[in-house]
């Protein structure tokens, strides 16, 4: 067995521990590291129960630690520095990261079979794309009673409809949403042209599918990240 081989069996075997994989999850969710203290408090375990299993996730390559005093606090009194958790680069082929080729090859079919005479297969692709979010958008919007939301409440329900899509999103600041994840990533490393523009297509069409005009679907790209961000007003 060749080392890379070797070293995602062992992280895959690390993850079926629930308890592990949940806390894997939350410091993947988060866009910034996080304490012991902190995952202790969401997972409703002790520190020292914490600090165990993190560190499992660190030997097996799934995390990187360092150690940082909390933000805004320095110089003399600002007590020792914490250690904290982040995801590493180590990429694994499980549902985490969730891949969702049907979805991408659905979506990639439809722009063949709709493309009009003289139309780019790009943009019909990006065309099929939109219509895909929006529609998922519109759904949502329904469920949630939703009539033309403001931003922050379209981040929120976007962040909802993307994790279950398999983006991994996060907030990278309060009126930016990042995602950690692409769902299409093996796709997206061969083409990056289409399949980026696509992504992006089937994510504002999710947006205006929710009812919002003023959010903006950016193209990105980041590495480790998916290719787009989405940005309320006056996020800079």
């Amino acid at each position: 067995m060749n080392r890379a081989l070797e070293s995602g069996t062992a992280a895959l075997a690390v993850l079926d521990d629930d308890l592990r994989r949940r806390i894997f999850l939350f410091v993947r969710s988060q866009g910034v590291p996080v304490t012991r203290e902190r995952v202790a408090q969401e997972v409703g375990i002790s520190r020292k129960l914490a600090a165990f299993h993190l560190d499992k996730l660190v030997e097996k390559g799934l995390l990187n630690h360092h150690y940082a005093r909390p933000p805004g606090k320095g110089g003399p009194g600002a007590g020792r520095p914490a250690k904290v958790y982040e995801p590493s680069a180590m990429n694994i082929e499980i549902s985490v990261p969730q891949r969702r080729y049907e979805l991408a090859g659905r979506l990639l079919l439809d722009g063949v079979v709709n493309q009009a005479e003289g139309v780019p297969a790009r943009d019909s692709t990006n065309a099929a794309a939109m219509a895909q979010g929006n529609e998922l958008g519109k759904g949502a919007s329904s469920g949630r009673n939703l009539r033309h939301p403001g931003p922050e409440r379209t981040l929120a329900a976007a962040e909802e409809i993307l994790t279950e899509q398999g983006f991994e999103p996060f907030r990278e600041s309060p009126k930016v949403l990042a995602l950690r994840n692409c769902p299409f990533h093996a796709l997206a490393a061969r083409s990056p042209e289409v399949v980026c523009g696509m992504n992006r297509s089937f994510i504002e069409g999710v947006v205006r599918g929710l009812g919002n005009e003023s959010v903006q679907v950016v193209l990105a790209p980041e590495p480790g990240h998916c290719c787009v961000k989405l940005c309320s007003p006056g996020s800079g």
